[in-house]
């Protein structure tokens, strides 16, 4: 289909944002968001207040505003900047009506006999204390006139003591998370340290962010989220949809922006904050960039890449060097068979060279301190499995278990521990481990109908090791299906 871009009255007659086939691509400038200033300046870090507010927000072009929900009133939130070691603390406040956007299941845990509207911020990635770590039942609602069983403190406290790195803060409310995300409580989060601003690294106007996720409209531009599966659940709506995959993509809240580019490097620091959708990420012009970082902060040494992906939660620190493409149109597209959900954004380099790019990606990032095996003192099985629940629909459990259920595994202070994620389901799935950073050790691929009939790990195959940009810092991990991922991490607390 093609597209007049002066004709405005001819889109907003046409466009259906309930029908992707019918949205113009690449007509919206990429947002950038912007970085938020403290509230006030203490001795002890700086101190932030944010709001979370519905508001209406132009998502394309050619829709009709759309109700969401953001931090400060923006969606995606504003980016929290800090230096390692520096404290920060943030009042989160909920100030979002009582009635939620977004059709919410009831006969969910933790939804039962709760406000609907209830908000805890988790900062993803973070190593804090556990009474700043949005724990799911440490909810609140608008004024904190009511809280859940967990809430401790209005104020939380982040201390920072990890390497440079790309986190995220988002909405963590037991029972409604992916709506809540959904409608668009996301932002940055990003730690610098002197190491990192030693490397001469693309930055300034050249660093962007970029938080990818897929979403669907209704006619009238409003947010689309289904309200029953498939097959709908007798006596039960609205009902949970156990994976949701959106039919649009948005990156930093705009519905298939552009972005105008020099012919330099630029940095980008790539984040899919989607509920369900994995992303692999390719440049159209079939031209290599280099991944520098993962979740947990630098690599130790760039990687070349043709293609990128990205589970849920997944973040990458990534340059492309646009310096040999001036005066092309470049898309980052998406491994789908979709001819719209395998397009995410497109880059122009059509804007002049302002001065000699003078950054670099050096040949070693960042030291890097690989735990031994030999030193761990637990190894535990954990098992990922989609159980029926008393309605009949697919429940993912961790180790066969819900969420109220009670805690088996202590890892304790100081310890290293080996953790085999033993997936057998058929679908690959992201697991986020809070508190810690971890390294991932390998994958390999083992016999799930055994394991299921007789509860023995006979395994089908070689050890498959991580894949170069997956030898770093991580704190969520793949666990692909019919496979034995193991991971390591050190849980050594938050100061």
């Amino acid at each position: 289909m093609s597209y007049d871009l002066n004709d405005n009255e001819y889109y907003e007659y046409k466009v259906d944002p309930s029908d992707p086939n019918s949205i113009p691509k690449f007509v919206d400038e990429l947002p950038i968001p912007q970085v938020l200033q403290p509230t006030k300046k203490l001795k002890e870090g700086e101190y932030y207040e944010v709001k979370m507010l519905q508001v209406k927000q132009k998502l394309h072009k050619y829709f009709p505003e759309t109700t969401v929900w953001g931090y400060n009133g923006t969606y995606p939130g504003p980016t929290i900047e800090t230096m390692k070691d520096r404290t920060v603390m943030v009042k989160w406040i909920n100030s979002l009506p009582k009635k939620h956007l977004l059709p919410v299941d009831r006969t969910l845990h933790g939804a039962i006999d709760t406000p609907e509207v209830r908000t805890v911020v988790h900062l993803h990635g973070a190593r804090v204390s556990p009474e700043s770590n949005g724990h799911p039942e440490a909810w609140f609602t608008k004024g904190y006139k009511e809280t859940g069983p967990f809430f401790s403190t209005e104020v939380y406290t982040y201390t920072n003591h990890q390497q440079a790195a790309t986190l995220w803060y988002h909405d963590h409310a037991l029972g409604i998370t992916r709506l809540n995300v959904y409608a668009g409580l996301a932002g940055f989060y990003i730690i610098r340290d002197h190491l990192e601003q030693r490397l001469n690294l693309p930055s300034g106007e050249y660093e962007i962010p970029l938080l990818i996720q897929d979403r669907s409209f209704n006619k009238n531009g409003s947010l689309f989220y289904p309200a029953e599966p498939p097959q709908p659940v007798p006596g039960v709506f609205p009902s949970v949809v156990p994976i949701f995959l959106g039919n649009t993509i948005l990156v930093n809240g705009k519905v298939w922006p552009y972005l105008n580019v020099e012919p330099r490097k630029y940095r980008f620091r790539i984040l899919n904050g989607s509920n369900s959708r994995t992303y692999t990420l390719r440049l159209s012009n079939g031209q290599k960039f280099y991944q520098i970082g993962t979740d947990g902060g630098l690599l130790e040494s760039p990687v070349e890449l043709d293609a990128l992906t990205l589970m849920p939660a997944e973040r990458a620190d990534v340059i492309i060097d646009f310096s040999g493409s001036k005066g092309k149109y470049i898309i980052l597209t998406n491994d789908d068979t979709d001819e719209n959900t395998s397009n995410v954004m497109q880059f122009r380099v059509v804007l002049p060279l302002k001065g000699k790019d003078t950054s670099t990606i050096p040949e070693t990032l960042y030291p890097f301190e690989r735990l031994n095996e030999n030193m761990a003192s637990k190894v535990r099985n954990l098992t990922l499995d989609a159980v029926p629940d008393r309605y009949g629909r697919p429940s993912f459990q961790l180790d066969g278990k819900m969420w109220h259920d009670p805690v088996t595994e202590m890892p304790e202070l100081g310890s290293i521990e080996i953790w085999n994620l033993l997936n057998l389901t058929a679908f690959p799935h992201p697991i986020h481990v809070h508190l810690v950073q971890f390294q991932i050790l390998d994958r390999r691929p083992f016999d799930v109908a055994r394991y299921r009939n007789a509860g023995e790990i006979i395994f089908t195959g070689d050890p498959i090791p991580p894949d170069p940009n997956e030898m770093g810092w991580k704190d969520t991990v793949r666990a692909t299906p019919g496979q034995i991922t193991r991971i390591i991490a050190k849980f050594d607390g938050y100061t």
